[in-house]
This record gives C-alpha cells, sequence and structure tokens, in this order.
C-alpha cells in the first residue's frame, strides 16, 4: 500500500501502461560492464541460485538488495531501485493499481500448498464460513491477502464481515502464538513454522499459487539489461529444476540461509515447487480476479486492467528450456 499511497493519483483501466518495445539483442560478451539489480527474500533468488550453482559463468555482475516482503520489492522497482524481482501473486497487482512503471515478465506455479489459512486446533472454527465476525492476521498486500479474499468470496463473505488485522509475518507470528487473533492467513516458510511449532490446523490453501517476476519499465528499455533479464530468468528456472531434483541438499541448504531448523525448511521447501508455466491468459485471468476482489474490498482505488501491465517476451525465452515437469494448469 505504501507504493499506492507514494504515487499520485490511480490507473484508469481505459489508459494503462504503454506497451515496451523489445530492444536490440546483445551479445553477453558485451554485459561485462553491467550490474543487474534484483530485488529478493531472505532464501529467496540469491540463495537458490548459488545453492544450484547457477552463477557459474556470469557474464555480468548481480547486486542482491533484499527486503521483508514482495510490496516493498514493486515499489523499489517503481523507483528504479533495482532492475528485477520475484514475488507471491499479490504485490504485481498493487503495482498496477498505482500504475508502477514495472511489468510482468515470467511466472512459475506451485506455490498454493504453502499459503494457508490456520486456526488453533481447538478453534470451532471449522470452515470458512466461520469466519464471519471473526478477527484475522494477515500481511497486508500479500499472497496471502489475497487468497484469503479468493477464500472469502467463494464462501458468500466481504471483507466486512470479517476484521483484518495487518501484521508482517514476524509480528504476525508472534501475535497469533500468544493467543491474539482467531485465524492467520500467511505463507512458507511461516507456514510451515506454525505447522510445526503451533498447534494449528488449516481451513484451506491457496487458491492462486502463481509466482512472479516483475522488471522495471527502464530494465526492459535498456538493450544490455534486457539481455541479463532473459540470461537471468532462464538460470532461475534452472536452478529451480535444481531444487526439485535435489530436495534434500536443497532443504539443508536453505535451512543455513535462512537460518530455521532442517524439519521447518524441508516442509517450507517441499511445498514451494517453482513450476514453470507460460505467462498466458489463463495466468492473466487468475490475476485479473485478484486485482478485482482488491477494488471491491477497497484496497485499491480500482482494479487496472492487468494484461497491460504484462510482457510475454520472455515467454519463447523459457519455452526453449527442456522441463521434467508436467504442470496441472488450472
Amino acid at each position: 500500500m505504501a507504493l499506492i499511497v507514494a504515487l499520485t493519483g490511480c490507473v484508469s483501466r481505459e489508459l494503462g501502461p504503454r506497451p515496451i518495445a523489445v530492444p536490440a539483442a546483445v551479445p553477453a560478451a558485451e554485459l561485462s560492464g553491467l550490474t543487474l539489480r534484483v530485488g529478493d527474500q531472505k532464501g529467496g533468488t540469491e540463495a537458490l541460485l548459488r545453492a544450484a550453482d547457477a552463477l557459474q559463468g556470469l557474464p555480468y555482475r548481480i547486486a542482491f538488495s533484499t527486503f521483508t516482503f514482495g510490496p516493498p520489492q514493486i515499489e523499489a522497482l517503481n523507483a528504479g531501485r533495482i532492475d528485477v524481482a520475484i514475488t507471491g501473486n499479490t504485490p504485481p497487482i498493487f503495482g498496477a493499481a498505482a500504475n508502477s512503471k514495472t511489468r510482468v515478465v515470467a511466472v512459475w506455479d506451485g506455490a498454493a500448498a504453502g499459503e494457508q489459512i490456520l486456526v488453533r486446533t481447538p478453534s470451532t472454527i471449522n470452515t470458512v464460513n466461520d469466519l464471519r465476525g471473526k478477527t484475522i492476521l494477515v500481511g497486508k498486500g500479500s499472497a496471502a491477502h489475497g487468497d484469503l479474499l479468493e477464500h472469502l468470496s467463494d464462501a458468500g463473505l466481504k471483507p466486512k464481515d470479517v476484521k483484518l488485522v495487518f501484521l508482517q509475518p514476524a509480528d504476525a507470528l508472534s501475535a497469533f502464538a500468544n493467543g491474539q487473533g482467531d485465524a492467520w492467513a500467511i505463507w512458507d516458510p511461516y507456514t510451515a513454522q506454525a505447522n510445526l511449532t503451533l498447534k494449528v490446523r488449516s481451513l484451506g490453501s491457496a487458491l492462486n499459487g502463481y509466482q512472479f517476476a516483475s522488471a522495471s519499465a527502464k530494465a526492459l528499455n535498456d538493450p544490455q539489461r534486457n539481455a541479463a533479464l532473459a540470461d537471468l530468468l532462464v538460470r532461475y528456472d534452472r536452478a529451480a529444476q535444481w531444487a526439485r531434483d535435489h530436495p534434500d541438499e536443497w532443504a539443508r541448504k536453505y535451512s543455513a540461509a535462512v537460518g530455521m531448523s532442517l524439519p521447518i525448511s524441508a516442509l517450507a521447501q517441499s511445498r514451494l515447487r517453482r513450476l514453470p508455466v507460460p505467462l498466458d491468459d489463463k495466468v492473466v485471468a487468475a490475476e485479473q480476479r485478484l486485482a478485482d476482489l482488491f477494488a471491491s474490498a477497497d484496497q485499491i482505488p480500482e482494479a487496472p486492467d492487468f494484461v497491460k501491465w504484462v510482457d510475454r517476451r520472455f515467454n519463447g525465452v523459457l519455452a526453449d528450456r527442456p522441463h521434467d515437469v508436467t504442470t496441472t494448469r488450472r
């Protein structure tokens, strides 16, 4: 939401951003003087790339910047402080709603299992319908926020039918562990931490398990940065494949990177599959539904026409990568 406050006005569905032309190709040999600025979260992109040795032979340099979760990364992209970041499904919607100078450029599926609505084991809340009048802890503008809105909508509830308390994940974990809130909408590894350290059960996992790579418009306009982005996305895809093929090794390295126990790390990463899918109309439709729900909940001024913040230039690059996974599409 800070991004929406920072920018003046709101986006009109009729106007939106202008398309960005794809610049001329640049050979890898000409990228040696470039530093690509990558937004990250602890245990995220950098940890995965290094664990998989996917940065070997890098023809440019990378400067990683660590953020607490997705929304600040979109804000940094819009401000030109970073070039690319991988987030959950909701931050790009808030960026589009604020007419941010960003574009979604790649998508992975398979995060849904780790995004859950948790209640305490003794709770009388057994279904989403039972959340009426209850207090729910959630990170504002996070993937869990969007997941919660979808579940409420499918149960015939509106956001005003519950009490939302917006907290960042670490604060929400502490609050929920100390008896505050009736339910908690959260994502891994915090879900796994709660599953293994608290007496909780789940009302359901996410309906939209997409994760997105978003890039700044400035980076997409720049021939060198555009070329580096294409290379980085292929390396990330390769690293994700390595993690699926070596779950035990990845869990150990992830545990060391985030400072969580191995059981928590292994559970969290077993549910985060990072399955490559095309950035197609099905993905756009799923995101548009989220955007419409956020607008109906008065969390954004107006639902943007999400497709206008989608740039499919890298679909062909990633489609050329062989994968051993068949993805079931929603």
